[in-house]
């Protein structure tokens, strides 16, 4: 008989345990029974520790009161999150049913069983843990052979950095990350930070990108109260969150220039002051920055700083685009279709061979963000394990949107004319909207230059919201 899987069954009433034991013995599964909280505790932690966890506990409400089977499904959902829980009882109330929920039980059984209805409802309980159990395991076996502290590649250039992430890792040496946006810029310095001596102290992350030049200052160094309007109280700022831990700047590039002196004080001097304050306060951290910007050229542009630059570009890690390293496609595919099944609550078996010739005929500008957001959009829509081409988005089925033009296209004039800012603008909001908010790569499908888009952006009251998208000014 096939091996269906392992069920606790938890009841101080010995017929009813025995009757339930022996019912799913025979329909296939490997079963242990136990008359009390401790025995049943016991059984799944020792279960827990070895190579064949639970599946599914089966426990009696009361054991014999009404405390020690919400306790034991409290205890499993904390440590096993992967093991289901079906509570039996035949006192059943709507504060037990609430709690129940509240701790994440699968179901809730009335007694006397209904034994149809209790054994489709442990089919369903261990084939859901099953499921979670099997995605884990590929993950981890994804994670081995072809990632690196999450992050998933085969390509040499992603060896190559996995090699160099770990061996900065252990310094504490200024890192440099390039890449294009939705490369994984912000996985890397985690990497780096995960690897490193520093790896219980805080990683914090801010986008340079995001917030606007006039609170880059604060939300850096933090402010003194009063300083300026709306400064109610004193606030420490990123330096001084971090510790001892690792401060991730991201969109170094986009930093203003009048705060590049003080950041550049910063790393030399290892100490920073709070806006308005003349406290000199050590920092302890270390600093891991990233950028899509060419910073040479933006030095030659007299957009950043030259000792800045080369301040930061101690150690460089260079982030490979998608389009560049295909053959990681199918490894990011796996890899994601298992995260949306754990997500979603469903399997998804994979793409078809078609979808997967458009992903390796695709140039992909987003990156690895924007095949998780085609991936995440199809498991959406799919209603099968297989996901198919019709749920591909219009940009990668060859439909285009109806501003979209071609190399080789010709934009008509319509006979009643056009509100050329208004295209304009709605063209840069596009652009941003594809970019995820970052000027860099928005800059580029505008083929304007970086600091045009942030002319046009000031001159359009856009303005970045906190995720780092371009917004409408109320």
């Amino acid at each position: 008989m096939e091996f269906k899987g392992r069920i606790l069954v938890a009841d101080d009433e010995r017929p009813q345990r025995e009757i339930l034991v022996s019912s799913l013995l025979k329909s296939g599964y490997e079963v242990s029974g136990a008359a009390s909280l401790p025995a049943a505790i016991s059984l799944f932690e020792t279960a827990s520790r070895s190579d064949k966890p639970f599946n599914l506990v089966v426990t009696d409400l009361r054991m014999p009161t009404n405390k020690e089977g919400l306790e034991l499904l409290l205890k499993v959902r904390n440590q096993d999150p992967k093991c289901e829980v079906i509570l039996a009882t035949a006192f059943a109330s709507s504060e037990v049913a609430f709690q129940s929920g509240e701790a994440r039980a699968f179901a809730f059984l009335e007694k006397p069983l209904d034994f149809e209805k209790t054994m489709l409802t442990i089919e369903s309980a261990v084939e859901k843990s099953r499921l979670a159990h099997e995605n884990k395991r590929l993950r981890s076996m994804i994670s081995k052979e072809f990632g690196f502290s999450g992050i998933i590649g085969k390509h040499p250039g992603m060896v190559q950095l996995f090699e160099r992430i770990e061996r900065v890792s252990a310094t504490g040496a200024t890192c440099l990350i390039r890449g294009e946006s939705g490369t994984g810029k912000e996985l890397v310095a985690k990497a780096i930070h995960d690897l490193s001596p520093r790896k219980d102290d805080p990683f914090v992350a801010i986008n340079c990108a995001a917030i606007p030049p006039n609170l880059i200052e604060s939300e850096l160094y933090g402010h003194e109260k009063g300083v300026f309007t709306g400064a109610v109280s004193r606030r420490s700022g990123r330096f001084e969150d971090v510790g001892d831990g690792t401060l991730f700047l991201d969109e170094i590039g986009a930093m203003d220039l009048e705060l590049q002196p003080k950041l550049l004080r910063s790393l030399q001097e290892l100490e920073f002051s709070r806006v308005g304050s003349s406290e000199i306060i050590p920092f302890g951290g270390r600093i891991v920055a990233a950028t899509g910007r060419d910073l040479l050229q933006a030095v030659e542009a007299g957009e950043f700083r030259e000792d800045l630059f080369f301040r930061l570009n101690v150690v460089v890690l260079e982030i490979p685009p998608l389009r560049n390293r295909k053959e990681d496609i199918p490894l990011l595919v796996e890899h994601f279709l298992l995260k949306g099944g754990l997500r979603h609550d469903r399997e998804f078996s994979g793409i078809t061979g078609e979808v997967m010739e458009i992903f390796d005929g695709h140039s992909w500008p987003g990156n690895v963000r924007e095949l998780e957001n085609c991936l995440e959009r199809m498991m959406v829509l799919g209603e099968g394990s297989l996901l198919g081409e019709d749920l591909l988005p219009p940009g990668l089925r060859g439909e285009t949107d109806s501003l979209e033009l071609g190399l080789d296209s010709v934009f008509n004039l319509p006979s009643e004319g056009i509100v050329l800012e208004e295209l304009e603008k709605n063209l840069i909001e596009q652009a941003l909207m594809r970019s995820d908010g970052k000027l860099e790569p928005a800059a580029k499908m505008l083929g304007i230059t970086y600091k045009t888009l942030q002319y046009r952006i000031r001159k359009y009251r856009l303005k970045e919201n906190p995720e780092g998208q371009s917004a409408k000014s109320e």
